[in-house]
């Protein structure tokens, strides 16, 4: 069972729930936080409620790919970790010292008990599915990390997952890790969807193929694939790192890492376009854009 949010002709904002054979019911909530609101106030699982909404509506005529899409969920924060795939690891290391085998502090993150947690998004900055990324005009080393993402309630309860695309400026990062939240966080830097896979119908999370194209002039430039097996760890303790001593809000995304890092010698160009697939979740796909200032769209 997925979750949407469509647009009309009418209204922004439309939820809606994909079942297993590809119906589409509309549900009568104005955005995801409403719909966990709802769950929480009669102590019912989201997909327990989603079954009993729909049951008696009629499905949409419509099928997925004649809806406009919208992010799944305005998220207030969404957060991010880092180093925790080893290809992360040696990506890091490479940009911050230019390939020289020394130890660093990413090494001992990767191997660390506390992991690489920071701030990615917020609910303004975020994009969904079609919408563009913009690229930073200070930057000349640029490119997409495609990750599973984790939709958590209040509690820390992780009850759904998604696509996140946490873009990454390379240079400014390997220039100095203090750098890390201007390489990270900027206009349309972050894209999400295009639907949240509810954690109940999921039988093993640890097995998401994470797939990555990147077209240029219509041609596909780089394609390339990870699974979630490979992450070093586990998705409730990156959340209970995250919620130590923190506030989280009712849809917070956490993003969990990426395994799919583009040739060293690669960075996106004003007009690429960039796919992220996870079967079972969908394709979040969004062109990229230049920019000729920061903060200017």
């Amino acid at each position: 069972m997925k979750i949407i949010n469509y647009r009309t002709e009418s209204k922004t904002g439309n939820l809606a729930a994909i079942t297993g054979e590809s119906k589409i019911y509309p549900l009568p909530f104005e955005n995801f936080q409403d719909f966990l609101q709802k769950c929480e106030e009669e102590k019912k699982s989201c997909l327990t409620l989603v079954n009993e909404v729909i049951k008696g509506v009629e499905p949409l005529e419509e099928s997925l790919a004649d809806l406009s899409l919208n992010l799944p969920v305005n998220a207030y924060e969404v957060w991010a970790s880092g180093v925790t795939y080893l290809r992360s690891k040696d990506a890091r290391n490479y940009e911050s010292q230019g390939g020289e085998p020394t130890v660093s502090f990413y090494d001992k993150v990767y191997v660390a008990e506390r992991p690489e947690l920071f701030l990615k998004s917020t609910d303004r900055r975020t994009i969904g599915p079609n919408d563009p990324l913009y690229l930073r005009s200070d930057s000349n080393w640029q490119i997409p990390e495609p990750e599973l993402g984790l939709v958590i309630d209040g509690n820390g309860t992780i009850i759904g997952y998604t696509i996140g695309n946490d873009m990454s400026s390379r240079d400014i990062e390997g220039e100095n890790p203090l750098y890390l939240p201007q390489a990270k966080m900027w206009k349309h830097s972050c894209s999400v969807g295009p639907a949240i896979l509810l954690a109940e119908t999921v039988d093993d999370p640890y097995n998401f193929e994470i797939i990555c194209r990147i077209f240029r002039d219509g041609e596909k430039v780089f394609e390339d694939s990870a699974n979630t097996s490979q992450l070093k760890r586990k998705y409730e303790e990156l959340v209970e790192f995250l919620t130590r001593d923190n506030i989280v809000f009712p849809g917070t995304v956490l993003l969990t890492g990426t395994c799919v890092v583009p040739p060293n010698d690669f960075t996106l160009n004003d007009g690429d376009l960039v796919e992220i697939e996870i079967p079972g979740i969908g394709l979040l796909s969004n062109p990229v854009k230049a920019q000729t200032a920061i903060g200017v769209g």
